[in-house]
């Protein structure tokens, strides 16, 4: 079982983003990470059983608290908009990629069904388009 950690970054308007962090026990030269983001209602600590179950251990997973929920900041439950959650991700990503400087890949669930996307950032956004 992997050990967490829990951390905070600062997201483009000043709100607290909350996320857990597991490393691998020891890196390899691909530096890969698996960026888990829950349902809208959740956090993070209700996907982190997904971690040990999907046996990726050469793989780092981060998951996050989305502004509102869980842990970090912002009215309860709520966010201005989605395009603001689309910002928050953006600037989680590029605070994975400044701090660890990994090749990251996203893990979307929709439901019970889990979605494997490429490592940009367009392919996300353009899959919670489509489940909108």
């Amino acid at each position: 079982m992997r050990q967490e950690q829990q951390k905070i970054f600062t997201s483009y308007d000043g709100t607290t983003i909350f996320y857990r962090h597991w490393p691998v026990a020891q890196l390899d030269q691909t530096k890969k990470a698996i960026i888990l983001f829950h349902r809208g209602h959740e956090h993070s600590g209700r996907i982190a059983h997904l971690v040990d179950e999907l046996e990726l251990d050469d793989f780092e997973f981060f998951a996050w608290d989305a502004r509102g929920n869980g842990q970090s900041g912002g009215e309860r439950g709520d966010a201005q908009s989605f395009a603001t959650l689309v910002r928050d991700a953006h600037d989680f990503i590029k605070h994975i990629k400044k701090t660890i400087a990994y090749k990251i890949k996203i893990l979307q669930l929709l439901g019970k069904v889990s979605v494997l996307l490429s490592h940009r950032l367009l392919s996300m956004i353009m899959c919670l388009k489509f489940v909108l």
